[in-house]
């Protein structure tokens, strides 16, 4: 052994970490790193400007790393060793200062430019990529990104850490994100980053920098403290049952795990961070004192972490799984098919939207049945007996759900709107059809009390819908619901406030002035906007600040609405000489031009029911709405039947009393076909329900009895006629050629 080597080993053996973080060697966990955190912030380079402040940060974090981890403290107090396989002194000390100095002269100064790591080409974000994908995905789990450059030696200096961090993080669930700052200076400006190299972590959207010692676990706690708080709650025998009745206020299924750590499992935290929105997540330690009534009621084994999944039934688990070697994909996978109750409460739009999604296929449909109830305590009887049904009934193509009628109103007015207030309960299945709020529905007869008269009659309906889906008769537009958890947005606001403080106040340590310029923007932009509003409203005229009653979103077809559609108008061309070629026969291959026939006396009444009742389809782009006077061209529809092909002839005596008023007609221009959709009274005559497209002039002449002052009541049931366009299952009539249409015919 030569006398370098000698001299290394010495020092090593005087070496103690306990007695620099100044702690004895009993102190637990917490004492250890509050006194670290001390240290740090006093012998931190940037702050402290002694020539050996440097030298004794660098043995601050190493002690800190040593005691911080439980097998690397035992190794110590038994053996004296610092490190199993590397003297302290060396690699450690030479990362940290290239990392605080890119110019540090050692050998790699003299090295080219490397070339990028093929392992590090997946993980290159962009600007686009940045925006669209990372900065979203943010809100489910953490991000840590590396900020790199070609020239940076000191960016080779912390790649071997860099890489055990990613090992390590990687499949836990983080996100790994590496930034260019020579070719990506837009996304590096966005950042804040402007100096390679750099650690930055993103969560919930917000850009925190890394401050410490390169060190693997000084990274993994830093990506662990910026994780909102209370994510898991800490469960004993004191507090489980609370825990798992609050189902009933936050809606969410419970679960919890059992683990024999007293620490909470970061890929826990990480799952727990992920599903936030659904789940409410509790953690035993299997070693505190407290837990034994929990053990013995749930039959816990001791050997292997294991998770509970609760929902409505807090005395028995709905789901469960145990393995020594707990994954990420297993625990996502978990939580992921139990994210929602067994029959959960429509608290706001887009539980309802996941819930009940809009059907697009046939084989995708979903059928939402609603409950209509309250929360008074003569509604729980009935309301158990809704969710013994629902969970006898887990066929994938039902969902269950129930709605508190006061909290909800607007949307049970539309759904039962002769129903008083605070009624008992009432049955809704519904299926949604559009993005606007259509969804087609039928009322169960007879409401619901929860007797075994209302389960069978309820089952009957449900078989009956399953064998025709066009048992749902009625239709109407929903409003969004009412946000029952808003109040709970008001802390989530003061979290976020409370973490930018701690933020500010993190930069303000380290003097990182330009990485806090988009921090201190909002902040100014904030006082600007409310003195500026302050000053306008004390200078201007009294007049001004009466108050005054908003506008309303106002549409010609549907009036007052809470949620106004993206144009409130609907586009409607009359078929003349003019525009008969472009709309009709030169019509592009794909689209159809659906055209109203009417009379001058008829024109407004239908135009307007007309457009209310297709407007939820005008979005489509391969639809066109027109009409056709029929007394400009009364004999272009009995031409038209004539040409058809199985059409009923049509004597001239037959022509000539017939009344088109009201006939809808979908013609397909390339294809030459036409579907053809018949007046219907549900106004006046409810038993008359055809939309039926057979040649019969019984209909036309029952039509010209009906009172002209219920002229709109033609349409009624057009919606669903256009329901079934859409699907394709409407007959065809196929012509030979379109007829010509003159404009000086009368």
């Amino acid at each position: 052994m030569d006398i370098e080597e000698i001299t290394l080993v010495e020092t090593t053996s005087e070496y103690d970490p306990y007695k620099i973080l100044g702690v004895s060697r009993s102190a637990s966990q917490a004492e250890i790193k509050k006194a670290y955190k001390n240290l740090a912030k006093e012998w931190h380079p940037d702050k402290n400007k002694d020539p050996t402040a440097e030298d004794m940060f660098i043995k601050i974090s190493k002690s800190y790393e040593i005691l911080s981890n439980e097998e690397r403290r035992a190794n110590f107090d038994r053996y004296g060793q610092v490190d199993e396989n590397q003297p302290f002194g060396q690699s450690q000390h030479h990362g940290f200062r290239s990392f605080h100095n890119s110019f540090y002269f050692d050998e790699a100064f003299f090295h080219f430019p490397r070339s990028r790591d093929f392992a590090d080409s997946k993980y290159l974000l962009h600007h686009v990529r940045f925006n669209s994908e990372v900065l979203p995905d943010s809100h489910k789990r953490p991000y840590l990104i590396k900020v790199t450059s070609d020239w940076c030696f000191g960016c080779i200096h912390i790649e071997p850490v860099w890489k055990e961090t990613v090992q390590e993080l990687e499949p836990l669930g983080v996100g790994i994100g590496i930034v260019d700052l020579g070719s990506e200076r837009r996304l590096a400006s966005q950042l804040g980053a402007h100096r390679a190299p750099s650690i930055i972590g993103l969560v919930n959207g917000r850009v925190t920098f890394f401050h410490q010692a390169i060190v693997r676990q000084h990274m993994r706690q830093f990506i662990e403290d910026l994780l909102p708080h209370k994510l898991v709650e800490k469960i004993t025998d004191n507090n489980y049952l609370s825990f798992l009745d609050s189902w009933r206020v936050e809606n969410k299924p419970s679960i919890l795990l059992f683990d024999q750590v007293p620490v909470v499992p970061f890929l826990f935290k990480l799952t727990a961070f992920a599903f936030r929105d659904y789940v409410r997540f509790g953690y035993v330690d299997q070693g505190d004192k407290q837990i034994t009534r929990l053990l013995r009621q749930f039959n816990i084994n001791t050997y292997a972490p294991t998770m509970l999944l609760f929902k409505e039934d807090t005395e028995r688990p709905v789901d469960i799984i145990q393995a020594r070697g707990m994954k990420r994909q297993i625990m996502d996978e978990f939580v992921s098919n139990n994210k929602f109750l067994q029959v959960p409460r429509l608290v706001n739009q887009q539980l309802f939207d996941e819930l009940c999604p809009v059907k697009q296929f046939h084989r995708r449909r979903k059928f939402c049945i609603l409950l209509i109830t309250g929360e008074d305590q003569a509604f729980v009887s009935s309301n158990k007996a809704f969710l013994d049904f629902a969970t006898a009934n887990k066929k994938d193509v039902l969902r269950f759900a129930y709605v508190y009628q006061r909290q909800q109103q607007p949307l049970c007015q539309a759904l039962l709107p002769n129903q008083p207030a605070l009624s008992p309960q009432v049955s809704v299945i519904l299926e949604r059809r559009s993005q606007a709020g259509r969804v087609l529905y039928r009322s169960v007869s007879g409401g619901w009390n929860g007797s075994n008269e209302d389960k069978f009659r309820l089952h009957e309906e449900l078989e009956h819908l399953q064998k025709d889906p066009s048992y749902l008769t009625s239709d109407t537009t929903l409003p969004e619901l009412n946000n029952e958890m808003a109040p709970i947005f008001i802390i989530q606001w003061m979290n976020a406030a409370y973490d930018y403080i701690l933020q500010i106040y993190d930069d303000l340590l380290y003097s990182n002035w330009r990485e806090m310029m988009p921090i201190l923007s909002l902040i100014f932009s904030a006082l600007f906007i409310l003195f500026g509003t302050v000053i306008i409203q004390a200078f201007s005229e009294p007049g001004e600040n009466k108050p005054q009653k908003p506008n309303q979103p106002f549409s010609l077809l549907f009036g007052p609405c809470s949620r106004p559609p993206k144009k409130d108008f609907l586009e409607v061309t009359e078929l003349t000489d003019m525009t008969y070629i472009s709309n009709l026969v030169k019509l592009r291959p794909g689209h159809i031009n659906v055209v109203l026939v009417l009379t001058d006396a008829s024109k407004n009444a239908l135009l307007k029911k007309f457009a209310k009742e297709v407007y939820t389809f005008s979005g489509t782009q391969t639809l066109h709405f027109s009409f056709l006077n029929a007394d400009k061209h009364r004999h272009w529809m009995p031409t038209l039947l004539r040409s058809a092909s199985g059409a009923t002839h049509i004597s001239d005596e037959e022509e000539e009393s017939s009344d088109y008023t009201g006939h809808v007609l979908a013609l397909n221009g390339h294809k030459r076909y036409f579907c053809m959709f018949r007046p219907v009274f549900t106004g006046d005559d409810p038993s008359d329900s055809s939309s039926d497209t057979s040649l019969s002039f019984d209909s036309r002449r029952k039509s010209r009895s009906r009172s002209r002052s219920n002229v709109h009541h033609k349409l009624d049931k057009l919606g669903l006629w256009m329901e079934r366009l859409m699907e394709g299952t409407l007959p065809r009539l196929q012509v030979p050629d379109w007829p010509s249409l003159k404009e000086t015919e009368s």
